[in-house]
């Protein structure tokens, strides 16, 4: 029995040096992180006189926060999650995703279930890699949208970029 036990020991020891590692490590955002970037995001749109919904997502597009102003349209929530989870998805501003696919060859991008291809949505990122986006909806125009969002990054980038 000992030896059985010594002998499985052995084998395990005897790994190969170049074996594959079975676990990922990589950054993502924190809940604590994504409603610091969500407020930022909504005040900043809030200073200018816009009623918004903002979302925050992790790197895999699932909503770590939502913050919806009361007099927002009933749309924006969906919007912005949309918005948030597509930049994230692309790896890609949602305003750059738009501009690359109007009608030609990537036009179809467009199509895909839950893609939001308008301006608002931006990538969050630590030290380079991806770690979330966030998605504003309801100011007039994307361009507004993606201000206020980048409000929102620029709340929490000093921080994701110290961890």
């Amino acid at each position: 029995m000992r030896s059985l036990a010594a002998a499985a020991v052995a084998i395990a020891l005897a790994a190969p040096a170049d074996a594959q590692k079975m676990l990922a490590t990589y950054p993502t955002l924190t809940t604590e992180a994504a409603q610091k970037a969500a407020q930022a995001a909504l005040d900043h749109c809030r200073e200018r006189g816009f009623t918004v919904a903002v979302a925050v997502v992790d790197r895999g597009g699932q909503p770590l926060a939502l913050l919806r102003d009361n007099l927002a349209g009933a749309h924006t929530s969906n919007t912005a999650i949309g918005k948030a989870a597509t930049a994230v998805s692309f790896r890609t501003d949602t305003s750059e995703l738009a501009a690359m696919t109007q009608a030609g060859p990537q036009g179809g991008i467009r199509e895909l279930p839950g893609v939001v291809a308008v301006a608002g949505g931006i990538v969050i990122r630590a030290k380079g890699a991806l770690a979330g986006g966030i998605g504003v909806s309801g100011a007039p125009g994307g361009e507004a949208d993606e201000a206020c969002a980048k409000a929102g990054e620029t709340a929490i980038s000093d921080a994701l970029e110290l961890e």
